[in-house]
């Protein structure tokens, strides 16, 4: 009987592919392989799912390679990623042009019409969440008046993780947390026609929505060939990369939340009821009647990568340890190099380096990199608790969690112990969980314990908290300072 199951995460920086042993609950194998981000105009941000689909396929020969595993062994793949990417399709179901991910910020106009045409209230309470950069109908607005051609082509609009199981052998469909994250969905399930009009969408430009564990379709023949699994292997619809994440990670209970240092920043908690508030983004929790209310900012990771490739590709390891002996709070660093998402929602924003003299290095650099981010955190915690949300239980996951530094920044800035999990690779693991539990290979959704390995907590340095607290006031002050010549740069860029 076939005991093992895979999972794809289709990531900013990196195609993730992880293969689960359902019955000992472990990973045997994994495989990652790098993705490019385009970023060819101020505020956008693109990738090629050419090479989304060539990385999956190379993922799934290494895992069954690595492992030793038979064809006939895997009951099921289940994919995640990035949300809301764009992918504007013709009617064979490829792509027109490279891919919109989420925190391109290019469709600043379109944002402001739709915000005219639509009642704001009506838009937070229907959908769960503001139109911001994140919305896909302004984003499908400006190809329509950018790229004609490309639009007049464009039969359906999907995600990453989605096109991808199309891509495997699936028909068009989307996964139910991309609707809602796109604002052209509903909080109960349906079609929020109102943005549709208003955007000039047709109705049928989202194909049918699935929830988490569904299943969408089957392997194909020609998918089959290319990665050496067996053609009808059931293809199940696994859901956003932030959400599975937090799911593989035990985010399932009210005070439990999640700090997840992916290519973006994502903060989730978990409550049992929906959280609406226009600063931030509400998911559906893949366990039926429970939410995460979520912030995602604009670069995380790949601020990071920007910093070290500007620094001549030293590696990371070395620039923390460079970074740990420098003081914290000396410079403020603006982490805005895409504008920002939640829960500032200015796609116009830009990045900054202040406070630096001449006795400064990459070094201090680098340290005020890691501290900004945790500074973006910081400021959506304060939004939670503005919203009466409880954060009793972090945990921190993801690619940089592995670094000492960066998780003593957070714990120091957030005045919190953070929990990491040990061995966790992110949505990949969450995804090949829900393949196990749409095949029926897992009896339920609470099926997640075993899978976690919770290291030991990092617990705040009291020495460093006071002067975080005050560098933190401080970047806040900076970015209402900044804000509008960040506006005025970002026009000009424009124009």
């Amino acid at each position: 009987m076939p005991e093992f199951t895979i999972g794809i995460d289709i990531g900013t920086t990196g195609t993730k592919t992880v293969l689960v042993d359902v019955a000992r609950a472990r990973i045997v194998a994994q495989a990652t392989h790098e993705a490019q981000l385009f970023s060819d105009a101020p505020g956008h941000a693109e990738a090629d799912p050419a090479q989304w689909l060539s990385n999956v396929h190379a993922g799934i020969r290494d895992v069954l390679a690595a492992s030793g595993t038979a064809p006939a062994q895997i009951a099921a793949l289940a994919t995640t990623g990035m949300v809301p990417a764009v992918l504007a399709l013709d009617v064979t179901g490829t792509p027109v042009r490279r891919a919109l991910l989420q925190n391109d910020a290019r469709a600043t106009a379109e944002i402001a019409q739709l915000d005219d045409a639509l009642d704001a209230e009506t838009v937070l309470r229907t959908t769960g969440s503001a139109i911001t950069q994140q919305s896909v109908a302004p984003t499908a607005m400006w190809l329509q008046r950018h790229e004609p051609a490309a639009w007049g082509r464009t039969t359906r609009l999907v995600g990453s993780y989605d096109w991808v199981l199309m891509a495997l052998g699936a028909p068009a469909h989307v996964e139910l947390n991309w609707a809602l994250e796109s604002g052209l969905g509903t909080v109960d399930g349906g079609r929020f026609d109102a943005v549709f009009d208003a955007a000039h969408l047709r109705a049928d430009l989202v194909p049918t929505v699935l929830p988490p564990g569904a299943q969408a379709g089957e392997l194909s023949a020609e998918a089959a060939a290319a990665t050496g699994l067996i053609a009808g292997l059931p293809l199940i619809v696994g859901g956003a990369d932030h959400v599975l994440s937090a799911y593989a990670a035990g985010i399932n209970n009210e005070g439990d939340w999640l700090v997840k240092l992916g290519g973006a920043g994502d903060i989730l908690a978990a409550a049992d009821h929906p959280v609406i508030d226009a600063r931030l983004y509400l998911d559906a929790h893949p366990v039926p009647g429970r939410w995460l209310p979520n912030g995602c900012m604009a670069t995380s990771g790949s601020l990071i990568r920007w910093f070290q490739t500007l620094s001549g590709g030293v590696d990371l390891v070395a620039l923390d340890d460079e970074a740990d002996t420098r003081n914290p709070g000396e410079i403020l660093c603006l982490p805005y190099f895409l504008g920002e998402k939640s829960p500032l929602h200015d796609p116009d924003l830009r990045g900054a380096f202040v406070g630096l003299d001449l006795a400064h290095n990459r070094a201090d650099m680098y340290r005020s990199v890691l501290e900004a981010i945790a500074y973006g955190f910081k400021h959506h915690t304060d939004v939670f608790a503005s919203m009466g949300v409880p954060l009793h239980r972090a945990l921190v996951t993801n690619g940089g969690s592995r670094s000492v530094l960066w998780k003593q920044i957070l714990a120091d800035v957030l005045d919190t112990p953070l929990s990491p999990i040990v061995g966790h690779p992110g949505a990949s693991l969450g995804a090949a969980v829900i393949a196990a539990v749409g095949t029926g290979l897992l009896d339920g959704w609470d099926s997640t314990a075993a899978f976690q390995t919770v290291g030991e907590p990092v617990i705040p340095n009291p020495r460093n908290v006071d002067r975080y607290a005050e560098a933190y006031a401080q970047w806040r002050e900076l970015g209402d300072v900044l804000t509008p010549i960040s506006h005025r740069i970002a026009r000009k860029a424009r124009s």
